[in-house]
């Protein structure tokens, strides 16, 4: 089984090489401040409601928010869910934009 935590750079290249999907759980006004470009916008209360119709329990899932405690409790929520392959990205976009793409801004 999968960790409940991936690392930045590990996301990053999944999702770059179209080996996972990626799930903002953040605030629209979060996600228009910064985002990952193709991310899916799902905010964190709207999970439960469209998980099961948006998303494939088959699916590698990296869960993405701005520190990394929202998506490790969407990831928890998911895996409960049947999500299997989800993991929360640590250290959120806030890790992502210093450690993946500095273009992305920070907040």
């Amino acid at each position: 089984m999968l960790d409940y935590e991936i690392s930045p750079a590990e996301a990053a290249a999944l999702f770059a090489e179209g080996k996972a999907k990626l799930i903002d759980v953040r605030e629209p006004w979060e996600f228009e401040t910064a985002r990952v470009p193709a991310s899916l916008l799902m905010p964190m209360g709207e999970v439960s409601a469209r998980a099961h119709q948006e998303l494939d329990p088959d699916e590698r899932l990296v869960v993405l928010c701005h520190h990394g405690i929202r998506s490790m409790d969407v990831t928890l929520w998911l895996r409960n869910q049947g999500f299997e392959q989800a993991q929360s990205v640590r250290g959120g976009i806030d890790a992502w934009s210093a450690e993946v793409d500095q273009a992305v801004p920070r907040y």
